[in-house]
């Protein structure tokens, strides 16, 4: 209460940052924030707890951005703070590309004071929904009497566009089942989106909606100029302990523009007359532009010092904890490293080729049920799946609101229910918040549901996995609507991102050892449905380089490059090759190809090596093979519904189909001499005359040109 001049000097420096930005840029989205820069500043100057000097104190309250389009609104914000985030930075706002701090989107691994990476619309409440998640969890495994170490708010603005999108929608869902009452979500209720007004597509009451979801919902009429009402709703919002808070905050897009209301101020930079105009409305010199009065940096300044002797007092506080409850403080500052308990890998379990066959989905629940007491951070779920992922471990606790009596905040389960891409994007925020490393579970054919979720975890560079069974055609009855195709292929196209697909138990136990240290990686670990064999040669320390000689033969005709439930298979066909044809072949398993390619050359080519046959075999696309192979073994085509053997047999992928391709490329694929491109052209022309079709991979190499094969090599 009792705004100033003062402060609609500084909401007016705001806006003007960011038409000043987009303005010299010729890029950019000023609609948001100049409507929003009211709200913004009492959020930030009034509530919010934060030390722009340490922009990762653990007990800062996070803030999202999930119409994260407006992020010049946030960058403004930052710089005004004191965050490391410059003027020069504001003027590289979508111009530069190499050394900017200020992308088209907000990005949490390039800008300090960024919690997580938004901009697809709807992914930022989810990630709030996470963050609100783990605030609960470390509060309640943490706080004790007199010593209340985790209280931070999570705030979040999102637009209309953000309430579209599905996804929003399942995390709201979750958010108010779980009573988070630490998550206050403001809405920028402007009634504009890229096509023009929303009444054109988007016309449903929200507030129901929200209300029916178990949020608190409360409006500011006037989200323009009424701070008191702003100032109101957020301390109103604060008192809800057992919901979420929505402020639906109306509010007019581009405030004060020429366009203001319209779509042409959502995402285009103001015309010059209009900035002028604007600037001249506002009391600033249109001749100037990137400018903060003193008294504005003063202002902001002087919330940024409480801000930093909160966390001096806050240090106290857990310094004194730390003498009365030791053990905790230690393992909560670990926790907040992102550091491993020490020898936690001692639990990873160990087979022997004796030991039975078993389904590396039921490996992998082996895996959690042997790490989850030594790894305490280790939380996770399923998207309704938990029988079939076997995700959760026996003594496990729900993660629930305390009032139901279905578990506590303490508890290490997440039930998402049948809300795949919410899990994933929440998951997001899990990682983000620093002390949990969250893992969920559904069948890997759905992971596609989640791909924008995905991407952001892969960009965000956090630490998340996702346990995805089901893995193949080999899960049967189901049927191709559940049986993943493409799936392997898309994902291993994703950068930043390990798929692993596990052979057997050795390989699943390198899958997590690999997917839990790696901490600014997440990871897809493909698991099966059927019972696979404990293979000879399977050792731990050789599969966390992501490929290895399962089965060497020295002078071996060909080398056989396979993944999962296909390895086994590739192991019998070498017997069968030896006694029947008098082939010689090596078994390769590549559990994951992009840890494999991170390996040494030299280790890459003593696995494949270079001049002879190579056929890789895995019961899924074939794309993304031809790296490693001359011949791809595959499927390209849906499967079909019915017992996992039938549909192996229906999709031409039983033994005699594997075997005649294999025949095949022992057969006619060749090495020929460096530099020998016409002797490869003609045994090509050959072939292809004598099959009377094309053929479907290159059957001879001159040395050098097979190099290409491995694209880590270079020609020369």
């Amino acid at each position: 209460m009792g705004y100033t001049e003062q402060d609609w000097k500084a909401i007016n420096t705001i806006r003007l940052l960011a038409v000043d930005a987009t303005f010299n840029s010729n890029s950019g989205h000023p609609g948001a924030p100049m409507g929003m820069a009211p709200v913004a500043h009492v959020l930030f100057n009034k509530f919010m707890k934060f030390n722009p000097k340490n922009p990762k104190w653990a007990n800062r309250d996070r803030f999202v951005l999930s119409n994260g389009h407006g992020c010049m609104l946030q960058y403004a914000l930052l710089h005004l703070f004191g965050y490391g985030v410059s003027i020069d930075d504001l003027k590289k706002f979508r111009v530069s590309t190499v050394d900017s701090i200020t992308p088209g989107h907000p990005e949490a691994h390039d800008t300090p004071g960024v919690e997580v990476t938004t901009g697809p619309l709807g992914q930022g409440i989810c990630n709030a929904v996470g963050l609100a998640i783990a605030q609960a969890h470390t509060a309640a495994v943490y706080n004790k009497d007199n010593f209340t170490v985790s209280d931070n708010y999570t705030y979040c603005f999102l637009g209309d566009g953000c309430l579209m999108e599905g996804v929003s929608g399942e995390a709201s869902s979750l958010a108010g089942h779980l009573q988070l009452g630490n998550l206050i979500a403001i809405w920028d209720d402007n009634h504009i989106s890229i096509d023009g007004d929303t009444n054109v597509a988007f016309t449903e009451d929200v507030v129901k909606r929200y209300e029916a979801f178990g949020w608190e919902v409360l409006t500011v009429e006037d989200g323009n100029s009424d701070l008191d009402s702003i100032e109101k709703a957020i301390a109103q919002a604060q008192k809800s302990k057992d919901k979420p808070t929505l402020i639906q905050l109306k509010t007019i897009i581009g405030f004060g523009s020429l366009q203001q209301g319209t779509h042409g101020v959502h995402g285009s930079p103001l015309k010059a007359d209009d900035i002028k105009q604007l600037k001249e409305k506002f009391g600033f010199n249109p001749e100037q532009s990137f400018v903060v009065p003193q008294e504005v940096y003063d202002q902001y300044n002087a919330h940024a010092a409480e801000g930093a002797a909160a966390e001096q007092e806050w240090n106290k506080l857990l310094n004194s904890y730390a003498e009365k409850y030791p053990n905790e403080a230690k393992d909560l500052h670990r926790r907040l490293t992102g550091e491993l308990p020490e020898g936690w890998e001692k639990a990873l379990p160990v087979y022997t080729p004796a030991d039975p066959a078993i389904a590396s989905r039921k490996l992998s629940e082996t895996v959690l049920a042997k790490i989850e007491s030594v790894i305490p951070e280790l939380v996770g779920g399923s998207a309704d799946l938990t029988g079939s992922n076997l995700t959760r471990w026996k003594a496990a606790v729900d993660f629930q609101a305390p009032s139901t009596g279905l578990g506590d905040y303490s508890g290490r389960y997440i039930r998402y229910g049948v809300r795949e891409h919410a899990m994933g994007a929440i998951m997001n925020g899990l990682a983000a918040y620093g002390t949990i490393l969250p893992y969920g579970g559904t069948f890997l054919n759905f992971v596609s549901y989640a791909a924008g979720a995905v991407r952001l975890t892969a960009l965000s560079q956090v630490r998340a996995i996702w346990v995805a069974t089901h893995d193949s055609i080999g899960l049967g009855e189901d049927g191709p609507t559940h049986q993943p195709i493409e799936t392997l292929a898309h994902f291993r196209a994703l950068p930043n991102n390990m798929v692993w697909r596990p052979a057997d138990g050795n390989e699943t136990s390198a899958a997590y050892y690999v997917a839990l240290t790696s901490k600014h990686t997440p990871s897809i670990i493909a698991l099966s449905r059927q019972n696979l064999p404990q293979l000879e040669g399977s050792v731990i320390e050789k599969a966390i380089k992501g490929g290895y000689v399962l089965h060497e033969a020295e002078n071996a005709d060909v080398t056989l490059v396979s993944t999962g439930s296909e390895v086994c298979i590739c192991v019998d066909a070498v017997k069968y090759l030896k006694e029947k044809h008098n082939l010689t072949a090596r078994v390769v398993s590549m559990p994951c190809t992009e840890v494999f390619e991170a390996q040494s050359k030299e280790y890459k080519l003593s696995v494949l090596p270079d001049g002879h046959p190579i056929m890789s075999v895995e019961v899924m696309s074939t794309l993304g093979w031809e790296r490693f192979s001359h011949e791809q073994f595959g499927i390209n085509r849906f499967g079909a519904s019915g017992p996992y053997k039938d549909v192996y047999k229906a999709s031409c992928t039983h033994q005699g189909h594997f075997l005649q391709s294999l025949l095949t490329i022992c057969a006619e694929v060749r090495v020929h001499p460096r530099g020998h491109l016409q002797a490869c052209g003609c045994h090509r022309r050959l072939l292809e005359e004598r099959s009377q079709r094309p053929l479907s991979y290159q059957p001879c190499f001159p040395a050098d040109h097979l190099k290409r094969l491995y694209k880590w090599v270079e020609i020369g």
